[in-house]
């Protein structure tokens, strides 16, 4: 299978540091998700706004990657399936002094309450 097959880029680097939706209109995500193919990093779908899915269903890219400290998985959209996968390129996860929920400054205190 090739890299495009597979949906997983081994060249992609991240968007950046947090959900590049979230950032842009002033949001706020729990945790965050990075697309393996092209490294766009959205929130996940326990996010009021679930940017990484909808970034699959808009771009057809299959598989992303944790991009929480915490543990190194990959999920492929098209199987439902949770993986163990190559190393993707650095940074593979966001920085540690960020918060979860973040970013700092922009979580609600009754963020608890609005996840779905």
């Amino acid at each position: 299978m090739s890299k495009q097959e597979s949906g997983i880029n081994l060249d992609a680097v991240p968007s950046g540091d947090g959900c590049v939706e979230c950032l842009k209109s002033g949001g706020w995500w729990f945790h965050l998700r990075r697309c393996a193919e092209c490294g766009h990093v959205g929130c996940c779908d326990s996010s009021p706004h679930q940017h990484a899915s909808k970034h699959f269903h808009a771009t057809g890219h299959p598989v992303i990657a944790n991009f929480e400290p915490d543990d190194r998985w990959l999920y492929d959209y098209r199987t439902g399936d949770a993986f163990y996968g190559p190393e993707l390129q650095p940074p593979l996860f966001h920085p540690l002094d960020q918060p979860t929920p973040g970013p700092k400054g922009k979580v609600p205190k009754n963020w608890e309450d609005l996840l779905s």
